[in-house]
């Protein structure tokens, strides 16, 4: 219910009630402005877009504190956007109230954001901002999220150039020996970080030569297991002797630890994935790698070795435990031998052949 009356003091009090039985009042100098502003509230509540004007006032550090606390993230995508609101957007914006902030001041944070981080850790950063005012918007907290025509940096897409196998091969022997053989199991499967940090002993059968991915070691503190980033991640991977040969070497060597685990810290305890980069980041350098090798380029170079040996995009996916193709062929299309050649070779080798058995017959004649 709506009204409009003319106070002692000249000015006009609009006021309405809300769905919730909550009275709303606003004062104007004169009775057109007043009815106009009662006219758009009540056109927002017919249409569904009415946003109660008290509500904006909640700050965005408890409106994302909500929020997070509702999502079913994945364990390490919880503690991914909990990285990014906590160190990037709560600075900035967690005191403020959700309504006051402007889509001017989200383009100021983001242009300050790119002039520290890539490109790529700024999008993700934004994205995870921008969920949350999209869910506040939802949530009719505020009538429109700031997250609009926001200019984001541009990532330059690089095609993968997978490691040589002689610096493979330099960077494991340059690695501390405790964690040695995660080069040649990363090298030899194309398992992710986590995947390989959390590899243990009950998932490994020596004598088939298989390796189960159920499950990853997680970047939490302290670490602990977590499911595979995917539900195509969980897989069972053959196991090349090499890396059986490696495996069983190591464990000869280093004793799995607790849980069964292949790599440790040291004591026995889950290896931190930080510390297992850095070693690893530190060996590729005194192995002559390019300077921005990293422990995912092996995943790159077991791919890149299936693709040289002829297998195709789905066995490679499988391998990888890739969601879909597109994924695997938008990563490594340029590996596979050029269409153009594989065309020309396939019409030489049936024509072409046909035409060489006709003309010596016609000879033969």
């Amino acid at each position: 219910m709506a009204s409009i009356n003319k106070r002692s003091n000249g000015q006009w009090r609009a006021r309405y009630r809300d769905g919730a039985g909550k009275e709303h009042a606003r004062h104007f100098d004169r009775k057109a402005d007043g009815q106009r502003w009662l006219d758009e509230v009540t056109a927002s509540i017919l249409t569904g877009q009415y946003v109660d004007p008290r509500a904006g006032k909640i700050t965005f550090v408890e409106y994302a504190s909500r929020w997070q606390a509702m999502q079913l993230h994945r364990p390490n995508t919880q503690l991914a956007v909990d990285s990014a609101l906590r160190v990037h957007a709560l600075p900035r914006f967690g005191s403020r109230p959700m309504a006051s902030i402007r889509p001017s001041e989200v383009q100021q944070w983001v242009q300050d954001l790119s002039a520290t981080l890539a490109p790529s850790t700024v999008r993700v950063t934004y994205q995870h901002l921008r969920s949350v005012f999209r869910a506040a918007q939802l949530d009719r907290i505020i009538a429109r999220t700031p997250c609009e025509r926001i200019t984001l940096p541009r990532v330059e897409k690089h095609q993968v150039e997978p490691l040589g196998t002689e610096v493979v091969l330099a960077t494991e022997a340059a690695m501390p020996p405790g964690w040695r053989a995660v080069v040649r199991l990363m090298a030899g499967t194309g398992l992710r970080a986590g995947e390989a940090a959390g590899v243990t002993v009950d998932r490994i059968d020596f004598l088939r030569r298989t390796l189960v991915i159920d499950r990853q070691l997680l970047l939490s503190r302290p670490p602990a297991f977590g499911p595979p980033k995917t539900r195509s991640s969980v897989r069972t991977i053959p196991l090349p002797q090499v890396v059986v040969d490696a495996l069983a070497a190591h464990i000869a060597e280093h004793p799995p630890g607790e849980h069964g685990l292949i790599f440790t810290s040291g004591i026995g305890r889950p290896v931190n994935r930080d510390y297992l980069s850095r070693a690893f980041r530190t060996a590729a350098a005194a192995a002559g790698a390019p300077p921005n090798a990293r422990l995912h380029d092996l995943r790159h170079y077991y791919a890149s070795l299936l693709i040289r040996h002829g297998e195709s995009v789905k066995v490679v996916q499988a391998r990888l435990g890739h969601a879909s193709a597109t994924e695997t062929l938008d990563t490594y299309s340029h590996l596979w031998p050029d269409s153009e050649d594989l065309t020309r070779a396939a019409v030489d080798s049936v024509l072409g052949a046909a035409l060489a058995d006709s003309s010596r017959t016609d000879e033969a004649q």
